[in-house]
């Protein structure tokens, strides 16, 4: 059942996130990255909707080329090229990988290759740059607005199909949830794990590939169209690149770990995830190449170092909380946090069925300083990015703004999620860790 504040916020999103993407580039585009000028021209008449609207590139072949090509690729990568990865690199895990039960009890298997297709993709783009010259590294900056119709295109396209499948030819007709809202099924999915064949898994194409191996790219054109306008390429945009370099090399490395998150264990496949990975996280993640390309920013040595010491320091508490919850769950709490037993918390729950399940919340590491520490890291790193680009706009802020409303509600979500299951437990859980996300404060 869902009620009127989720749907009101989800015919929201439907309506306006397609048009809030368009009006950040846009903005780029014909107003140097100024979000308050294009809305002052429309109030005092200098401008119409219309004159906005007519000096926007529209789609071209060239960029519907490019883009079916570029997707075309991904698939490849994924479906027919086993992962050999696993094989020479010491730590790393991929190929076929289990994924978490599902809530009718299947439990999928995914070809887990992400860091292959990003290297065999950066191998052959960093081949062209400096050898074959069949394009442009500035390719991508070129044609930024004609793909964005292209990339919404594929994301109301494989949402529109995710739908029509989960009625007639689902992949798992126990793992569908349908609430009787058009708007709500369509905007948050009725398949849990909707599939094409054995292997091509909606979710994890779409979540990984093709936006994510993407980003790194569209930061190395973004330099390269640095370096043909103002012939040098800024430490700020050196920043951008390897601070997000580092967090999509750690998500492809970790791909079998993302297995267990909440994209993969909790959503379902709708247009929040299928528009949003095609469209929203490829444009808004990385406003802040975009930016510099409009604004060059050469910072100061001293400043450089600060946001480059904020960034690793926030990769390292995202990742080493992560690692910390993951190896406690592995050896059942029979490990070392920080040189010591972790402590923890038993909690028991009960399933569909009536039996009784048993699970620990540990009160060790990062997560006796807060319940949700990986989400600051995350934060941290985020406020990093945005200030590579200084404080003449407020358009790269938009990153850290909407990365703490997006994670600030997921904490809400999963304390709700676990507040049913655990009852007094959970409880008891929040006493001995009273802080979400700011030891503190928060």
């Amino acid at each position: 059942e869902v009620d009127w504040f989720s749907l009101a916020s989800i015919l929201f999103l439907l309506m306006f996130a397609p048009l809030i993407v368009y009006y950040f580039i846009m903005s780029c585009d014909q107003y140097q990255c100024s979000l308050i000028d294009p809305l002052i021209d429309l109030l005092t008449g200098n401008k119409h909707l219309s004159d906005i609207w007519n000096k926007t590139p529209t789609l071209t072949y060239r960029a519907a080329s490019i883009y079916t090509l570029w997707v075309a690729f991904q698939m490849l990568l994924y479906l027919f090229i086993p992962d050999f990865c696993h094989k020479f690199l010491p730590g790393y895990v991929g190929g076929v990988q289990e994924g978490a039960v599902t809530p009718a009890g299947v439990v999928n298997k995914y070809e887990i290759n992400g860091l292959q297709a990003w290297i065999i993709t950066h191998v052959l783009w960093f081949a062209n740059a400096y050898y074959f010259h069949w394009f442009s590294p500035t390719i991508i900056f070129d044609n930024w607005i004609p793909l964005l119709w292209c990339a919404n295109v594929l994301g109301y396209a494989v949402s529109t199909f995710a739908v029509i499948k989960s009625y007639f030819f689902p992949t798992n007709a126990e793992d569908c949830k349908f609430t009787g809202n058009f708007f709500y099924d369509y905007m948050m999915g009725i398949e849990f794990n909707p599939r094409i064949g054995k292997w091509f898994d909606f979710k994890l194409f779409f979540n990984g590939r093709p936006g994510i191996v993407a980003w790194t790219l569209i930061n190395l054109s973004y330099a390269a169209k640095q370096q043909e306008l103002y012939g040098q390429v800024t430490n700020s945009m050196i920043l951008v690149n390897v601070l997000q370099g580092i967090y999509v090399l750690d998500f492809f490395w970790n791909e079998a770990w993302y297995l267990k998150t909440i994209d993969i264990c909790h959503d379902h496949f709708g247009w929040y995830l299928g528009w949003g990975d095609c469209v929203w996280l490829p444009y808004l993640y990385t406003l802040q190449g975009l930016y510099l390309v409009y604004h060059p920013v050469q910072l100061y040595t001293a400043n450089a170092i600060g946001i480059l010491m904020l960034g690793l320091i926030g990769y390292y508490i995202f990742r080493m909380t992560n690692h910390q919850k993951d190896l406690f769950r592995r050896t059942n709490g029979n490990c070392k946090i920080w040189g010591k037993k972790p402590e923890y918390i038993e909690c028991s729950y009960m399933s569909v069925d009536g039996s009784k399940y048993y699970s620990k919340l540990m009160t060790s590491g990062f997560w006796g300083w807060a319940r949700h520490f990986n989400y600051t890291g995350d934060l941290m790193g985020s406020l990093a990015y945005c200030l590579t680009c200084g404080f003449e706009h407020i358009l790269p802020y938009f990153y850290i703004v909407y990365m703490t409303i997006l994670l600030t509600h997921r904490c809400i979500r999963d304390e709700h999620r676990c507040f049913s299951k655990y009852g007094k437990d959970w409880k008891r859980y929040t006493a001995a860790v009273p802080y979400r996300l700011i030891p503190g404060i928060f």
